[in-house]
C-alpha cells in the first residue's frame, strides 16, 4: 500500500508566521477574524502536522490587535475578542466572545457546553424513527467549536499515529454566516473529493445469497423493463460464510469467493462492466484473514507468520505489516478480477486496538487512499467517522427499521449532516429490516432517495422484503419506475452539483437555513431541504390522507415565485402552505429563473460518458444562470474538466444564452444537440442564433411551454434563443385541477356538486376562498382546494 495523501488534499500543517502567539505552554493561531487555533501543553510541545481531522492551517493572516501583560493576553479582530489568564485553560480564564454583541450567547467560555445546529450521527443501525444527533459546525448565536485534542497525526504517506495528551480547538465565531463558516472548516479539514460519476446514478443491492446467474438474469430484467442501475452492490454472501467452527471463526468475514454461488468470479464481474455497471462488494473485515482465505499464504507471510500454522491475522488497523498485507495481499487480487469499490461494514462501534485508535475512521481513511491508487476517482462506502469524514465519501447510514417514523426523520437527517460538512449520505432507501408492507411507503421513500445524495434501494436477507418495482402494485410499481428514470436523467445537473461541492464547499442537500438564516420559517420546516442550486425539496414522509387520498406536506414557500418541477404550479411566497400531491409526485420547487440540465429519455441507461444531446429545463419569470461541469473521468493527477454557462435574461424580450464551452484539452470534442424546455412563457415570436447566425431550429408550442431544437452545435459556438413580447403564464388549468381534486376527494356526492358550482362561478377568489368552510367541513380537504386556489 502506497499512497501520497499530499496530492489527494491541500495539506499546508502550518499556520502563518505572523498569525500566531505563542508562550511557554500555550499556543494561539489568528486563523482568520473569525476562526482561532487555541493549544496548551504542559511540556510546550504544539502540533504542525495533520490530524484526521485537520490538515490545512495556513489563512491569509488577518487583521487583529494583542493587548498582553504578564497574566493575561487579549486579541481582537474585527468580529472576535479573546481573553486568557495564560494558565491551565478553565472556564474562567479562556473565553470568545463576538465584537458588538450583548448576548450572552455570543460567548464561548472553555469547556462549557455550546449551542449549535445538529450535524449528524455515526449510523442509524436499529432506528425507528428520530435519534440524537452531534453537533454541527453552524452556530446560529455564536460560536461552534471543532476539538481536535486527542485525534491521530498523519504522515505524508497517510499513515496514522497516536499524538500525546495536548489541548487544541478551534473556535468558529462565525454566527449565521453559514457561508463563510463552511469555507473555512473545509479549508481547516480538506475540500469533499469530486465522486465518480456513476456513483450519482441508481444503485442496486440487497442482502440476499444470488447466484451469478439469477443477479445478472436480475440485471437482464431491469434492462428489459427499462429501469437504468450504475452500481452494482454485492452483500456480504459473494464470499464463503459457512466456515470451520473448529477453529472459531465467524462467518461475517470473508475474502474469497463462494464458489458455490459464483464459480466463475472474473466473468461474473466482467458482464455486469458490460451492463455498464460498477461493482461494489461487501466487507466485514473485524475479524481478519483466516486460512481458507485464498489470499492466506501470501498474506502471513506478510505479516511474518507461518501459513502452516493456520494462525488467524487479527485485524488491526495500527499494525502497518497487517494493514499492507489487507490491501497488497487479498483485496489487489479481488480488484484485478473487477471490484470496483468497497463497502466496509460492521465497524460502526469504533472499536479499537491501541492507542485510541478509532477503527472504523482507519478503515475509511486507508480504503479511501487506496482506491485513488493508478490515478483512479476515490470512493469509499462505509459509516461516518466524525468531522473530517467528509473527505471519505459515500457514508452509509445503516440498518433503518422500515416504517414511516424512519422515512420522516431521514430529509432532516441527510439535510443537517451538511452542518458538519458532509454532504454525501447513502441510505437503505425504502428501509432495511421489519416493519411490514406498505406500497405508499415504499414508493415515498424511493421518492426521497432519487432527491437524496446517493440513490441505493436495500432491504435484508428476508425473502419478503425486496424493493423491485414489479413486486408492487400497478401504481406504485409504475411511479417508481419514472423516478428511477428521473435520477439517471439529472445525472448533468447532480455531476454539476458535485462540482460545486467539491470546489465551492456546498453540499448537495443543505437546510433552508443555509440560505435564509435570517427567518425562522427556514428552522422549522425540518424536511425542507434545497437539492443543488435550483431545486427546493419537500418529500412526503406520511401516508396519503383518506378523504383527499393525497399525500401531503407542509412547506414554505420563501419570497420570490416558485415554480414545481413537475405539475408547473406557480406558487408566490412568502407563505406557509400545506402541498397536497397524489401518489406519482412530491412537491420540487425550482425558483424563477432555474436552469436543469438533463438527459434524454432515451440515453439513461449508461451514464459514464458525456452526452452529445442535453436537454434542458428553462423555468421563465425571473434571470437565471447555470454552470454544467464535465471532465474526462480521471483521477486527480489528469482531471481535466469543461465548463458549459447557460444564462436565462428574463424581460419583455428574454434571452436565452448557452456560452462556448471552456475546456480542457477537448473534453467535448463533438457537436452537441439541445432540446431546451422554456417552461411559463408565451411568446409568439422567437429566433435563434448560433455562432451569431440565425440558424433553422425546431419548436413546440403548448399551454405556456416552449420547446426549442438547436442540432450539431460546435463546443466553440454560442447560441442564443431569443423571445419577443414574451409574458410569464401559468401552464395549469386551474379550474380543470380543482374539479379533478373534488372528483377524487372521499367525501358524499351530492356536496361536491354545491361545492363546485360555487368554485367555478364567478366570485371573487377571496370570496371563494372565504365560502369553502360552509361547502366542506374536512380540514385537508380544505387546504388541498386552498392551495389549488391561491396558486399560479
Amino acid at each position: 500500500m502506497k499512497t501520497d495523501f499530499t496530492k489527494l488534499y491541500d495539506v499546508k500543517p502550518e499556520a502563518s508566521v505572523g498569525a500566531v502567539i505563542q508562550g511557554k505552554k500555550y499556543r494561539i493561531s489568528v486563523l482568520t477574524d473569525r476562526l482561532i487555533r487555541f493549544e496548551y501543553n504542559e511540556q510546550g510541545v504544539f502540533i504542525d502536522r495533520p490530524t484526521q481531522r485537520v490538515i490545512n492551517r495556513f489563512f491569509e493572516t488577518p487583521k487583529f490587535k494583542i493587548t498582553e501583560t504578564e497574566d493575561r493576553i487579549e486579541i481582537t479582530t474585527d468580529y472576535i475578542y479573546v481573553f486568557y489568564d495564560k494558565r491551565y485553560p478553565t472556564a474562567c480564564g479562556l473565553y470568545f466572545k463576538l465584537s458588538n454583541t450583548g448576548s450572552y450567547y455570543n460567548e464561548w467560555h472553555f469547556g462549557e457546553q455550546y449551542w449549535t445546529y445538529y450535524g449528524t450521527a455515526r449510523t442509524l443501525d436499529g432506528a425507528d424513527g428520530a435519534i440524537p444527533l452531534e453537533n454541527g459546525i453552524i452556530a446560529r448565536a455564536g460560536f461552534s467549536i471543532l476539538d481536535d485534542s486527542q485525534t491521530m497525526l498523519l504522515n505524508d504517506d497517510g499513515w496514522a499515529e497516536p499524538t500525546d495528551s495536548h489541548i487544541d480547538v478551534y473556535a468558529f465565531g462565525y454566527g449565521i454566516d453559514v457561508n463563510s463558516c463552511m469555507k473555512a472548516f473545509y479549508h481547516l479539514t480538506g475540500n469533499p473529493p469530486l465522486l465518480p460519476r456513476f456513483a450519482l446514478g441508481n444503485w442496486w443491492s440487497r442482502y440476499y445469497p444470488y447466484t451469478a446467474e439469477t443477479y445478472l438474469d436480475l440485471m437482464e430484467r431491469f434492462n428489459k423493463e427499462g429501469i437504468p442501475f450504475s452500481v452494482s452492490v454485492i452483500d456480504m454472501d459473494w464470499h464463503i460464510t459457512n466456515v470451520d467452527t473448529v477453529h472459531d471463526y465467524g462467518g461475517w468475514t470473508g475474502f474469497s469467493w463462494n464458489r458455490d454461488l459464483f464459480p466463475e468470479p472474473e466473468s461474473f464481474l466482467k458482464k455486469l462492466h458490460q451492463m455498464g455497471k460498477k461493482v461494489s462488494l461487501n466487507l466485514h473485515p473485524a475479524d481478519g484473514i483466516r486460512y481458507y482465505d485464498t489470499a492466506y499464504s501470501e498474506a502471513a507471510q506478510k505479516c511474518g507468520i507461518d501459513p502452516n500454522s493456520l494462525e488467524r491475522l487479527k485485524a488491526d488497523v495500527s499494525d502497518k505489516e497487517y494493514m499492507e498485507a489487507y490491501f497488497d495481499c487479498v483485496l489487489a487480487e479481488l480488484e484485478k478480477q473487477g471490484v470496483d469499490f468497497w463497502w466496509i461494514d460492521w465497524q460502526q462501534n469504533g472499536g479499537s486496538t491501541k492507542n485510541g485508535y478509532d477503527t472504523l475512521w482507519m478503515y475509511n481513511h486507508y480504503h479511501y487512499l487506496q482506491s485513488t491508487k493508478d490515478n483512479k476517482r476515490g470512493l469509499t462506502f462505509s459509516r461516518y467517522a466524525g468531522p473530517g469524514s467528509h473527505r471519505y465519501p459515500i457514508g452509509f447510514s445503516g440498518d433503518a427499521v422500515i416504517t414511516w417514523k424512519s422515512l420522516d426523520f431521514q430529509p432532516y437527517f441527510t439535510a443537517t449532516a451538511a452542518n458538519i460538512g458532509f454532504g454525501w449520505w447513502s441510505h437503505d432507501i425504502g428501509g432495511h429490516m421489519h416493519g411490514k408492507r406498505d406500497d405508499e411507503l415504499q414508493t415515498r421513500w424511493l421518492q426521497f432517495g432519487v432527491f437524496s445524495p446517493i440513490m441505493r434501494l436495500h432491504s435484508s436477507n428476508n425473502p419478503f422484503i425486496s424493493k423491485e418495482p414489479w413486486n408492487f402494485s400497478t401504481d406504485y410499481c409504475n411511479t417508481m419506475k419514472d423516478f428511477l428514470r428521473l435520477r439517471h436523467r439529472l445525472i448533468p445537473y447532480l455531476y454539476s452539483m458535485n462540482y460545486r461541492a467539491a470546489y465551492d464547499c456546498t453540499a448537495l442537500i443543505t437546510p433552508l437555513y443555509h440560505y435564509y438564516p435570517m427567518y425562522g420559517n427556514a428552522l422549522e420546516y425540518k424536511n425542507q431541504y434545497f437539492f443543488g442550486s435550483e431545486m427546493m425539496v419537500c418529500p412526503i414522509t406520511s401516508p396519503a390522507d383518506p378523504v383527499t387520498g393525497l399525500g401531503a406536506v407542509d412547506a414554505w414557500i420563501p419570497h420570490g415565485v416558485w415554480i414545481d418541477f413537475f405539475t408547473y404550479r406557480i406558487y408566490t411566497g412568502e407563505k406557509n402552505i400545506r402541498l397536497f400531491r397524489p401518489i406519482t409526485s412530491i412537491p420540487v420547487l425550482v425558483k424563477a429563473g432555474g436552469i436543469i440540465p438533463m438527459l434524454p429519455t432515451d440515453d439513461i441507461e449508461r451514464i459514464d460518458h458525456n452526452p452529445h444531446e442535453l436537454e434542458v429545463e428553462v423555468f421563465a419569470g425571473a434571470n437565471g444562470s447555470f454552470t454544467l461541469w464535465e471532465d474526462n473521468f480521471s483521477g486527480v493527477e489528469s482531471l481535466k474538466t469543461a465548463q458549459t454557462r447557460m444564462l436565462f435574461e428574463w424581460g419583455n424580450n428574454a434571452i436565452f444564452t448557452i456560452e462556448p464551452v471552456i475546456q480542457e484539452d477537448s473534453v467535448i470534442s463533438f457537436a452537441r444537440s439541445f432540446r431546451i424546455k422554456f417552461r411559463c412563457i408565451d411568446s409568439q415570436c422567437v429566433y435563434v442564433t448560433v455562432g451569431g447566425k440565425k440558424v433553422d431550429f425546431e419548436k413546440e408550442m403548448y399551454g405556456g411551454c416552449i420547446i426549442v431544437h438547436v442540432s450539431n452545435v460546435d463546443p466553440q459556438d454560442c447560441v442564443q434563443i431569443t423571445f419577443e413580447d414574451c409574458k410569464f403564464v401559468s401552464v395549469v388549468n386551474k379550474d380543470e385541477s380543482v374539479l379533478q381534486a373534488i372528483h377524487s376527494f372521499h367525501t358524499e356526492y351530492d356536496p361536491k356538486i354545491a361545492l363546485w358550482n360555487m368554485l367555478s362561478s364567478d366570485i371573487k377568489l377571496i370570496d371563494k376562498i372565504t365560502n369553502l368552510d360552509h361547502f366542506i367541513c374536512d380540514d385537508n380537504a380544505r387546504k388541498a382546494l386552498l392551495e389549488l386556489l391561491t396558486a399560479d
